[in-house]
């Protein structure tokens, strides 16, 4: 996610200078889009407190909680309706002659206002807001609201008043940035949602506390539930927000996804299992497991996705708890039924209406959360049987060498864009490779599928290493492109994506090729290095050159001819490979191999075998900077004895 922003200063005392501030970005329709537009805001309000721009005075936290709240749930509301792209844009709007003060306008538009909304096949009840409570958080927090239409894209828009005595109250740049992301916080505004817990008489003037607590409780609900990937954890997290803040107990019930849509005539389906249950009282959810075991909920189609009224466990809870109100929610996201939900409170002839409206809304959130963890378990499996094909098993064994190996995909569990081989050739001949694909995922995994084995078989055909580059140069240029296309739409739709977007996908190959001759005191290499970082040989007094002569990247020219270098190597010389994600690992603005970085680290490296070399190599790339490496990384030593 980037931001546009439509300003710039100079510095603190040019800020009254400069226009008023707008800032913009475009999220993916998903389940994350939601937690990306809370961070957009903080941080565009933490610019502008940075910079001192004319907002900055009345930037105090209550507006940038209601803002925050504000366009989570417009974001929310796009996402599980129309599912489509989101548009946010956040500016500062002086006052104007007829207006009492400046105002904070946020915009939260969708692309396809006229689609159907999605997983809603009944009609909605007089008296029912539509689409959860979007539209009562604008019409509670802000002076003035609108909706506006153009062609192919609805826009929902708000005014924030901002308080232009408020300087003193205004919250730090820092405080703005990092209150996102506060576990305290979080939790402290999700015990807001416990004044919901059903209370007799309650005073008319609580109705806005009510409501403001409920809509904190989504927005903070809904980026836990986002952050989740296991659908068993979703269920598990969904029990404990519910429990005991809106229910006494709460039930998950999971439909197998390898059974299909199909449903059973008493709309049970096939696979349904229970994933959760949870108790006020922890001795009672064995029991009560046991119980809803024998009977799981029956939920048809018809009934939609709000509450119907189910029969009251009493038999598990004991004289206590003889009697009460238990709800059950289907959960739909994408026209797929994926489980139940059902809570329960004793003591109750029926649930008081704000916590049956704040339940399904929340229900819907729940299920957008299960099914984000099954697209991402989806393309974990994808990602898994295409690593098996990148990499070999176990690494060559050379006679009079020794060697050492690194990788470390980005993502990890994933395919990354690096690979090795090291394989014999036949006739005394062995071959190594250290490749990086350009782009990640499943459409470089395929072109890393596909160049491995040509090199292979091409090696064992007897071409020699510059021919070898010739030839996989040509049929990167002829193949590779087709099979990674067919790896994105794959993908596309094992992860519900619909079909892949037009455009190039990977197939620029960057490849340090080398051939290896073992002889009686030494080792005769030969490298080829197709736009790869260089080979470095430290010898055995310590001295570090380079190798190979650099060439056009593989898969870019057609009919490029690539030559060879050749050179011994001596008993103790070391030979070091690597990606460009160890040469160019980034701190700051610097490089890790800046000013012969790399040199010098494998300098340092004397008198260590392959394996300590790899090893001290890769921790020093690690500890290089603060931040995790942000590409992956791969190295392979070969060491003459």
């Amino acid at each position: 996610m980037q931001r546009e922003t439509a300003f710039r200063a100079a510095g603190k005392g040019a800020a009254r200078s400069v226009p008023p501030p707008v800032v913009r970005t475009s999220l993916p329709g998903n389940p994350l889009a939601p937690a990306a537009a809370r961070k957009f805001v903080r941080a565009a309000l933490g610019d502008w407190a940075e910079l001192g721009t004319p907002a900055a005075a009345g930037l105090t936290d209550r507006l940038a909680d209601d803002a925050v709240l504000l366009v989570s749930e417009l974001a929310t509301n796009a996402v599980v309706h129309a599912g489509t792209a989101v548009d946010i844009l956040c500016r500062f709007d002086p006052a104007v002659p007829g207006e009492s003060s400046d105002a904070l306008v946020v915009e939260v538009s969708d692309h396809h206002p006229a689609r159907a909304v999605r997983n809603e096949r009944r009609a909605p009840q007089p008296g029912t807001p539509e689409y959860g409570r979007g539209l009562q958080l604008v019409a509670m927090l802000s002076e003035a609201w609108g909706i506006t239409y153009r062609s192919g894209t609805k826009t929902v828009w708000a005014r924030l008043p901002v308080d232009a005595d408020a300087e003193a109250a205004a919250p730090a740049p820092q405080d703005l940035e990092t209150h996102q992301g506060d576990p305290e916080t979080s939790q402290r505004e999700l015990r807001a949602a416990e004044i919901l817990a059903p209370m007799p008489k309650r005073a008319p003037h609580d109705t806005d506390w009510i409501n403001r607590g409920a809509l904190t409780f989504l927005a903070e609900a809904s980026d836990l539930l986002a952050g989740q990937f296991d659908e068993n954890l979703v269920a598990a997290l969904a029990g404990q927000l519910l429990v005991p803040r809106l229910a006494d107990w709460c039930a998950v019930w999971l439909d197998d996804e390898a059974e299909g849509p199909g449903r059973a005539l008493d709309g049970r389906a096939p696979g349904t299992r229970l994933a959760r249950v949870w108790h006020t009282s922890e001795q009672r959810i064995e029991e009560l497991r046991r119980l809803l075991e024998k009977d799981p909920p029956r939920l048809t189609e018809a009934v939609g996705s709000g509450a119907v009224t189910v029969q009251w466990p009493g038999e598990a809870l004991g004289a206590g708890e003889s009697a009460g109100a238990a709800l059950a929610y289907r959960l739909v996201a994408g026209g797929r039924q994926l489980g139940t939900l059902v809570i329960g409170r004793a003591g109750l002839l029926r649930f008081p209406d704000e916590a049956t409206g704040l339940v399904e809304d929340f229900s819907r959130r729940v299920a957008l959360a299960i099914s984000a963890a099954r697209r991402y378990q989806r393309q974990a499996t994808i990602s898994k049987v295409l690593q098996r094909g990148l990499l070999p098993g176990a690494l060559a064994e050379i006679p009079g060498v020794e060697s050492g190996i690194v990788y470390e995909p980005r993502e990890q569990g994933g395919p990354g864009g690096d690979f090795y081989d090291v394989f014999p050739a036949g006739q005394g001949r062995w071959c190594f490779a250290l490749g990086d694909v350009q782009g990640k995922g499943p459409e470089a995994a395929v072109v890393i599928g596909l160049a491995r084995p040509w090199l292979r078989l091409l090696a064992r055909e007897g071409y020699a290493v510059a021919e070898v580059l010739d030839r996989l140069n040509q049929l990167l240029l002829d193949d590779a492109t087709e099979a990674a296309d067919a790896a994105a739409a794959v993908l596309a739709v094992a992860g519900g994506q619909g079909d892949p977007s037009d455009g190039p996908t990977s197939r620029f190959l960057s490849l340090l090729y080398g051939e290896l001759v073992p002889y009686e005191g030494g080792v005769r290499c030969t490298v080829a290095c197709a736009g790869h970082p260089l080979p470095l040989l430290l010898g055995a007094d310590g001295a570090v050159r380079s190798l190979a002569t650099p060439q056009m990247l593989l898969g870019v020219v057609d009919d490029e001819t690539y030559i060879s270098e050749t050179f011994d190597l001596k008993p103790d010389d070391t030979l070091l490979c690597v990606t460009d994600g160890v040469t160019e690992r980034r701190s700051g603005r610097h490089l890790f191999d800046d000013g012969d970085g790399l040199a010098k680290a494998l300098a340092g490296c004397a008198g260590l075998d392959a394996g300590l070399v790899a090893e001290r190599i890769r921790r020093l790339v690690h500890e290089y900077s603060p931040h995790p490496p942000d590409d992956d990384l791969a190295l392979l030593v070969l060491q003459a004895k």
